[in-house]
């Protein structure tokens, strides 16, 4: 029988067009509670975004299935934005300038929904594969934007971003550092278990719960949270890490650990980071 403690998938999508909400009752019912809620990129949605009002559909799509989560009984937070990948699908049928103007004005639109109390935090980051020198620098124009977006809402700010070491993390600081947003707001989505690291600079891990990740993590405190990056992609099921994942990991490290750091991960870290309640 699971602890009745909170457990909380920092980073998951859902999508009505695959398992759904089929996924979510698989989290349930291996004792999950929480979850933040993150939009999928617009192709997912068969959109090809031609101007900024195009991500409307698929935020209002992401806050609708964060209410279909709810009647099932489980938290859901909507983190809202463009991911960097876009940058890569716009440049194929328009000017670089364009692309970068459209995605900046795609996390305008997500950030009003968190002024509206419709969305917990922004989602933005950087390409996760080799780009050229330009398109990197608007990448990270971009990602900056979106800090001085959180800085002005006081919300989270998820990233996607390469794979990071120190040195990386270390560049995502300073840019963050410099438009004033609060540190630990800004949320190294598929994070290592870098977690010394990341509190030395500020940053805030979402630990990928690869098997031996969160016993390292731990290893380093318990100032992280953790997540899966479950896709519910008709084509790569159970990709990242599949919906049960996070609860069944947690009820058997709290055999070894017992439920206290638990407690922190999931419910304290979350609550400081999105300013949310994770109450059961």
């Amino acid at each position: 029988m699971p602890a009745k403690i909170p457990i909380t998938d920092n980073h998951m999508h859902i999508d009505s067009r695959a398992r759904g909400l089929e996924a979510v009752k698989d989290f349930k019912n291996s004792g999950g509670t929480h979850i933040i809620l993150v939009t999928k990129p617009s192709w997912s949605f068969g959109i090809t975004v031609k101007e900024p009002e195009d991500y409307l559909k698929v935020f209002d799509e992401t806050i609708e299935i964060a209410s279909k989560i709810r009647e099932l009984g489980v938290g859901a937070f909507p983190v809202l934005g463009v991911h960097p990948a876009e940058i890569s699908r716009l440049t194929e049928y328009m000017e670089l300038q364009k692309a970068t103007e459209i995605m900046k004005k795609g996390l305008e639109f997500a950030s009003e929904y968190v002024e509206k109390g419709l969305a917990v935090g922004i989602k933005s980051g950087r390409p996760h594969y080799p780009v050229s020198a330009e398109v990197w620098a608007a990448s990270n124009e971009i990602m900056e934007y979106a800090f001085s977006l959180g800085k002005e809402q006081d919300c989270a700010v998820q990233l996607h971003t390469e794979s990071v070491g120190e040195p990386e993390l270390q560049d995502i600081a300073k840019r963050a550092r410099k438009t004033g947003i609060k540190m630990y707001k800004v949320v190294k989505h598929y994070s290592p278990p870098l977690v010394k690291t990341c509190e030395e600079l500020g940053l805030f891990p979402g630990v990928i719960s690869v098997k031996g990740a969160i016993e390292h993590a731990l290893e380093e405190g318990t100032r992280f949270m953790m997540e899966t990056d479950y896709i519910d992609d008709p084509d790569r099921p159970g990709a990242v890490l599949g919906p049960k994942t996070i609860p069944r990991r947690t009820i058997k490290l709290m055999e070894m650990y017992g439920e206290e750091p638990f407690w922190v991960i999931h419910k304290e870290n979350p609550e400081k980071v999105y300013e949310i309640e994770i109450e059961l």
